[in-house]
Parts: C-alpha cells; sequence; structure tokens
C-alpha cells in the first residue's frame, strides 16, 4: 500500500511540476518544454514495447513522422489561400492530389495521426511476429522500414515537399499559432495528452495484460507452451506504441511548425531509444522523464558549448549504459532500497537494545 502510495506521489509531483512550469519559463523556454513532452509521450510507447514485452523497435520514427505530417497536411492547406500549397504550385500542380483532400477535414487529419501509424504497425507486427522474428532480426526490421519510408518521402517532392518537408504553417482551427494564449493553450493539451496516455501505460502494466507482456519478454516459449498466442499481444502493443507516436508527431508539429524526413531518419528513432534507456525502459514515468531530461541537457550543452556538445552528450549515454542499466529510474529503486535496509537494521539494533534493557 505504502509503495502504491509513493508511486502516485511521484506522478502527482511530476505533473504539478508540468502545470506549474508556464508561471516559471519564458515563452521560448515552455516552448521547448512542450517539444520535450511530445518526445516524452514517444517514450512511454518505447517503454510498454521495449521495457516491458522485450521488442526493441529502432523505427519509432516512421510512425512519429506519419503522425507530424498527417496533421501538418491540414497545416498546410489551411495556410494555403489558394487552396493548393506552394511547393506544389512551384513543381507546376495546378490540382490537389486527392489524397490531400481528405485532409481538409481536421477532424479525418487527427484521426489519422492516430490511426495511421497504428495500422502501418499492425501490418508490420503481424507479419514479423507471427513469424517468431524477434530480437536484432526485429529490430534491423524496423531500421529498415525507417530507410525505406524515408526514401519514399524524400522521392515523392510533388506530394510530400521532398526534403525541405512542410512548414509555413500560420494556424490551426483558424487560430493563429503563433499567438502567446495559442501556445500556453496548445502546452497545457500536451500535458493532458502525456497524462492521458501514461495513464493508459499504468492501467495495461498493472492489469492481466501487462503481466502477460512481462512473461512474453522473459520467456515467450513457456508461455505459448501454456496455451497463450503472444503474437496477438505483441502486435497490439507495438501497434498501440506507434499510435503513441503518431500523436507525439501531431502534436511535435504544432509546437515546432515544420517536420521532415530527416526528423524520421534512423537517427531519431535510435535517440528515442536511448531517452528510454536513460530514463529507465521498466518505468513509465521514468521513461518520459528521461526524454525530457535528455533532450534539456541536449539543448543547454548545445547552447553553451556549440563545439564541444555532442562529446558531453556521448559521455552521458556512456555513464547510463555502463553504470545505470536501469536508468535513473533504477538509480532511485536502488536509493530507496538502501536506505530502506539501513532503516530496518537501525530498527533490528533498536529493539535489540530495548529487548537488552528489558
Amino acid at each position: 500500500m505504502i509503495k502504491k502510495y509513493s508511486q502516485g506521489a511521484y506522478y502527482g509531483v511530476f505533473f504539478l511540476m508540468l502545470l506549474v512550469a508556464p508561471l516559471l519559463l519564458s515563452e521560448f523556454r515552455m516552448g521547448l518544454l512542450a517539444k520535450f513532452l511530445c518526445f516524452a509521450i514517444i517514450a512511454v510507447g518505447i517503454s510498454l514495447i521495449w521495457g516491458f514485452t522485450g521488442i526493441l523497435s529502432l523505427g519509432h520514427g516512421v510512425f512519429f513522422g506519419l503522425g507530424a505530417y498527417c496533421m501538418a497536411m491540414y497545416l498546410k492547406l489551411e495556410a494555403s489561400p489558394s487552396g493548393i500549397p506552394d511547393f506544389m504550385e512551384w513543381n507546376g500542380i495546378t490540382e490537389v492530389p486527392f489524397v490531400w483532400t481528405l485532409f481538409k477535414n481536421p477532424v479525418f487529419a487527427i484521426l489519422a495521426a492516430l490511426l495511421l501509424p497504428f495500422i502501418i504497425a499492425v501490418v508490420i507486427g503481424y507479419f514479423t511476429f507471427k513469424n517468431r522474428i524477434k530480437g536484432v532480426f526485429f529490430s534491423l526490421i524496423s531500421q529498415a522500414v525507417v530507410v525505406v519510408t524515408v526514401t519514399l518521402f524524400i522521392g515523392g517532392q510533388h506530394i510530400t515537399g521532398g526534403t525541405s518537408g512542410l512548414t509555413n504553417f500560420f494556424t490551426v482551427f483558424q487560430v493563429p499559432l503563433a499567438d502567446p494564449a495559442t501556445k500556453q493553450t496548445l502546452y497545457f493539451v500536451t500535458v493532458a495528452l502525456l497524462a492521458i496516455i501514461m495513464g493508459v501505460a499504468l492501467l495495461l502494466t498493472k492489469s492481466r495484460f501487462g503481466r502477460l507482456l512481462i512473461a512474453i519478454r522473459d520467456g515467450e516459449n513457456r508461455l505459448r507452451f501454456l496455451g497463450y498466442n503472444p503474437t496477438f499481444y505483441k502486435v497490439f502493443i507495438y501497434a498501440l506504441s506507434a499510435a503513441f507516436a503518431g500523436v507525439a508527431g501531431a502534436l511535435f508539429v504544432l509546437q515546432v511548425g515544420i517536420i521532415t524526413p530527416e526528423m524520421m531518419g534512423i537517427i531519431p528513432s535510435i535517440e528515442m531509444v536511448l531517452w528510454v534507456a536513460i530514463g529507465g525502459r521498466y518505468s513509465i514515468l521514468g521513461a518520459a522523464i528521461g526524454a525530457i531530461l535528455t533532450n534539456t541537457a541536449k539543448s543547454f550543452l548545445s547552447e553553451s558549448y556549440p563545439d564541444f556538445w555532442t562529446i558531453f552528450l556521448g559521455a552521458l549515454f556512456l555513464i547510463v549504459v555502463l553504470y545505470l542499466p536501469n536508468g535513473l529510474a533504477g538509480l532511485v529503486e536502488q536509493l530507496k532500497m538502501k536506505f530502506s535496509k539501513k532503516e530496518k537494521v537501525k530498527e533490528a539494533k533498536q529493539s535489540e537494545a530495548d529487548t537488552l534493557v528489558s
């Protein structure tokens, strides 16, 4: 019971800090934090598939990018007075492709940002997990998906904007994106969605479904021997984490105002895994904090030490990998256990002393 309430206290303090942050930060810093919260949403999904299920995906940048492009297409159409995006006019296109016309509806764009990554992940997951492809082989396949997707987006310049991607957004639902009130609203929407997603992740991990995920991670063949079909659970959790990444991508575009194929490449996908490794892949809260702290450190170091910041960041990753295999969340648990043992020893000695006195 004490452990349950202490965990709730951690989450309470975390979200209280997020709610108070706009009062203490400048508009620029609040915008950075909002972007980092989008990354935290991705980290929660990766924690579910990697930490709890044992599936290492190095291709979540694809799902992030798909969600971002879905929202960006709607924003681009809203920002185009002629109804045709500027990069299409430069390519001599006089009529918007049919696919783009669907994204004139903001509801469709939002649903697509959620469902498109989910559906694609279901297809990929079904054919890989059904054939019992796992471990490093699945990781390589996920990277191959990234390479193919980025190549397609770069090659389809007349539809996707090519290497320049989609940018120059001015309004969302006819409300100016540059308005400070709009930015603050988007920040709190991001916080609310992060809370909902973390709540869903916690419900899953604390339920019987979550115990099955851990069983898949620790002994998939044993689970299969007991009559369960791990394929269904693996496909679902992989698709759910992809949907989380799609939501994060849609929010990212609203916060930052640009999406390019480079942002959904191999390097960003690997960085996403590093966020979770630093925060703690076995902890939902740890993964989210890891994403925020890592990107905060990246931003601070790049500002203060522009020539050496990559070295500092690399050293941070090495320290975590070598000395903190369970991330910052694991370090906190170790400190708690150490403190608890000291308290128990102290209580035992006090009890022994009282016994001798009596």
